[in-house]
């Protein structure tokens, strides 16, 4: 049913505050005569009544909607050939009481609704044709009848509607001649409270109609804000509430809607100033959410971003705002799976709000002009445009045998040279120099904010939720989510080749992490008679990230086993997503066997750090998860590490996987190049960076040829070619000005392809590896060298080491005081207590010195 309580008309030129005040309640009848002036009402529904004397023809009907019309009202006849046009939600047919029985079932299902014209409001006759017209709204217009306010609440609480027209109302008192817009509102609402008032929510029509709290209404509130346009309400204990009277915190009221039963209001307002709540906050049921939040947001940042901040940058650059709503796009238009859609979909929104937010379009002018699209019949075609067409049907052919997603669509971009951009560090400002530090802005909050609910599913509903995740992400069904050893043969079954590199790799890695085991006990007497003691003991339950699926990742899986099992760790729990088939690879499952795993948790993604981190039925609660892993996996991990009641450690952040390498005149070009494709293969986000030493103009050529020609040799090519033009190429004019910048970059691998390589590693202060000289590439630390390829990213090297076998051990230290050596300390501890006015702690020696 209709919102409106009554359909004003307006049947004479009427003034606008009249017409805003009607148009706060509800769409406008208008005669087809000043249909053409309909911009005048740019925000009011209008219905446009086409004149029976002179039926319009088809293309004026389609008009009249393309022009903003919600509703067009035509006679029968004319219905009839619309009908099939017109969607049935845009048309009304206009009957007189002698017409009505000519309306045939095929004319009821094309049409939405019924205006009845007739000399006198007769309810009984009103009735009967609701059951004839049952489904479709009935408007009643009475030519010769003034309505009267028991005449609209008969009508509205039977379901129709009473066309008043605009010269029959008025926004003073109601009199013999014409009524109050307010009153006949306000007519047919009903109360069961004892003091008459309506219950109102106040919703905030800017922000998708989110509630802002609930208030009462009276006849006297909606009368004054139908004729004001402000938000008026009647408090139940000191009378008319003007909102904002005092706060300043005004409202506009846009609408006034009734509900089904006629027992409660909505209205929609701007909200100004703080909020509505009286707490000051936006709305009385917490903070804004979702697109709300984030364009409150920006507003905010609009005026107030600091200097240099990410926001700041994008309001100030439009080339850079472009050219990020242009990847995002690109990216959203390469997603696959429902997570990575929504994911791209939410960083195009902001983008794109962030445009509209800077030249004032608000969220509103966007539904407004989303609205008014609806409402048109005449639709382009909707094609492409042909150059677009051309350039994405000329990318699909270049790159079609590549997987889908990771294809790019443009011919000249296919065609342009993979290339880096270049810096010299001697002729920038600190302030660039800064800029080239910088790596993106990781949205950790809002990848929180997404893996949460899937946490807290696993936590409340255990391996339930697991098996329902799995089958919903990695389309397996499983009937259990854990493997305990002993594995079985054939789920190890590898060819030998892959079986020996495994093992020369576990050997490695092995030897290297089992030097490093603190087995040592360090004891110091810091004066006589008191002993300091420091050891080491394992962790002792562990959980080990290994990313999979589609791909196969026994290297992680080594890098994470071994300084485990080398630690004596008594629990490793190995968690990887499963197969479509609900297998695990056989590469990893071999590893698990090597290293000892006591189980092998067949899950993934958010889900499986959220169940080694809470424990259920059959996975182990684990004590410190490792791993590298997507988005989600990361999110995940710093969820719960700060979840009180997980009583779980992560290894380290996690971000986009780098490489820099440090060169001078006697690096190899094709060496150069291809460790730096290495890293960018991994994604687009990948942060590859080269800081040449002096190089000769001819010497950074041939480095970028190479990039440019082993780059298109790779299966990977769409990703490096997007990697790589977001990458740099620094220019330096020694070594200590070139490790300089990589101590500040801090990056996860080093490369150093240097004359004197092994020198210049005293050098390095920040770095998660150091890869030294031309021939220690960057994919032997990743497999088999000894050294571990779970790296800090993200400058994070500053602070953290890379995963090592101390990452899985603790230290304890304990302490032993003969005595004699607690007479000489005794007093000093008694001294400091005392001065922290901590006198139990003084006591515990002082009843100790007593005794001696």
């Amino acid at each position: 049913m209709s919102p409106s309580v009554f359909l004003p008309y307006l049947d004479t030129a009427a003034d606008d505050e009249l017409v805003r005040a009607l148009g706060r309640i509800g769409p406008i009848l208008v005669p087809a005569a000043i249909a053409a002036n309909a911009q005048l009402l740019p925000h009011t529904p209008y219905i446009v009544l086409a004149d029976p004397s002179h039926p319009p023809h088809i293309d004026q009907v389609i008009q009249w909607l393309d022009f903003g019309a919600t509703k067009v009202v035509v006679p029968l006849s004319l219905a009839k050939e619309l009908i099939g046009i017109i969607s049935p939600q845009k048309l009304m047919i206009l009957l007189d009481i002698s017409s009505a029985g000519a309306v045939s079932d095929t004319v009821q299902s094309g049409v939405s609704g019924v205006l009845l014209r007739t000399s006198t409001i007769d309810i009984e006759l009103v009735t009967s044709l609701q059951r004839f017209f049952l489904g479709t709204e009935l408007f009643v217009h009475a030519t010769s009848d003034h309505p009267k306010l028991p005449s609209i609440r008969q009508l509205r609480r039977s379901n129709a509607v009473v066309v008043i027209p605009s010269s029959q109302l008025t926004l003073s008192s109601t009199s013999s001649t014409q009524l109050n817009v307010g009153d006949a509102f306000f007519a047919p609402l009903v109360s069961d409270r004892p003091d008459g008032l309506i219950p109102t929510i106040v919703a905030a029509h800017n922000q998708g109609g989110r509630s802002l709290g609930l208030v009462y209404s009276s006849q006297e509130s909606i009368r004054e804000s139908i004729v004001t346009g402000r938000g008026v309400y009647q408090s139940r204990k000191r009378g008319l509430w003007r909102k904002g009277e005092t706060s300043g915190a005004m409202q506009t009221v846009v609408s006034i809607h009734v509900d089904c039963d006629l027992d409660s209001l909505e209205y929609g307002v701007l909200q100004e100033g703080s909020g509505f709540c009286h707490l000051g906050t936006p709305t009385c049921f917490g903070p804004l959410s979702g697109i709300a939040a984030l364009e409150h947001t920006l507003c905010s940042r609009r005026e107030s971003a600091p200097p240099g901040s990410y926001t700041r940058r994008l309001f100030d650059d439009p080339t850079l705002l472009r050219s990020k709503i242009l990847e995002e796009a690109d990216e959203l238009c390469q997603a696959e799976t429902k997570e990575e859609i929504s994911f791209e979909a939410a960083d195009l929104f902001y983008f794109a709000l962030v445009r509209c937010v800077a030249d004032g379009v608000t969220i509103l002018d966007i539904e407004r002009s989303l609205d008014r699209k609806a409402r048109k019949v005449t639709r382009r075609p909707g094609h492409a445009k042909p150059e677009v067409v051309s350039s994405i049907m000329a990318g699909v052919k270049a790159t079609k045998s590549t997987p889908p997603g990771l294809r790019r669509a443009s011919t000249s971009a296919l065609e342009q040279k993979i290339q880096m951009r270049s810096f010299d560090l001697t002729s920038i400002s600190p302030a660039s120099r800064a800029n080239l530090l910088r790596r993106p802005v990781l949205k950790s909050d809002e990848m929180i904010a997404k893996v949460r609910p899937i946490v807290d599913e696993v936590r409340t509903r255990g391996d339930a939720a697991l098996i329902d995740f799995t089958a919903k992400f990695d389309k397996a069904t499983l009937s259990s989510t854990v493997i305990r050893p002993p594995f079985s043969p054939e789920s190890m079954a590898l060819k030998p080749e892959v079986k020996d590199a495994i093992d020369v790799a576990y050997r490695n890695v092995h030897k290297f992490h089992a030097a490093q085991a603190d087995k040592t006990l360090l004891r110091v007497e810091t004066m006589p008679g008191v002993v300091c003691s420091r050891f080491a003991r394992p962790i002792a339950r562990v959980g080990l990230y290994v990313p999979g699926g589609t791909a196969v990742l026994p290297s992680t899986a080594l890098m994470l086993g071994i300084p485990a099992q080398v630690a004596g760790c008594k629990e490793i729990v190995l968690a990887t997503p499963p197969r479509a088939d609900g297998s695990i690879s056989p590469e990893v499952m071999y590893v698990a066997q090597l290293v000892g795993a006591s189980a092998i948790l067949k899950a993934g993604g958010a889900q499986a750090v959220a169940a080694m981190a809470y424990g259920t039925d059959t996975v182990p609660k684990v004590d410190k998860i490792f791993g590298p892993g997507n988005q989600w996996v990361t999110a995940a991990k710093m969820l719960v590490q700060n979840d009180t009641d997980a009583l779980v450690s992560i290894d380290m952040p996690a971000g986009p996987s780098e490489v820099l390498v440090v060169a001078d005149s006697t690096a190899n070009p094709a060496f150069v190049a291809a460790d730096l494709l290495s890293q960018a293969e991994h994604g687009p986000d990948s942060q590859v960076v080269l800081v040449a030493i002096n190089l000769s103009d001819s010497h950074l050529s041939a480095i970028e040829d190479q990039i440019d020609e082993q780059a298109r040799a790779l299966p990977r090519v769409a990703i490096v070619r997007e990697s790589v033009a977001k990458s740099i190429i620094v220019k330096a004019s020694s070594v200590q000005e070139a490790l300089d910048f990589s101590n500040d970059y801090a990056p996860e691998h080093l490369i150093l392809h240097l004359e004197d390589a092994p020198a210049a590693v005293d050098l390095v202060q920040n770095a998660g590896s150091v890869f030294v000289g031309a021939f220690s590439p960057e994919s032997c630390g990743d497999y088999a060298s000894g050294t571990n390829h779970t790296l800090p990213t993200n400058g994070f090297a500053r602070q953290f080491s890379g995963v090592n076998t101390q990452s899985f051990q603790k230290h304890i230290t304990s302490q032993e005081a003969t005595q004699e050596g607690l007479k000489e300390l005794g007093p000093i501890v008694v001294t400091l207590a005392e001065c922290e006015g901590l006198q139990a702690h003084a006591n515990a020696v002082s009843v100790r010195l007593r005794e001696q």
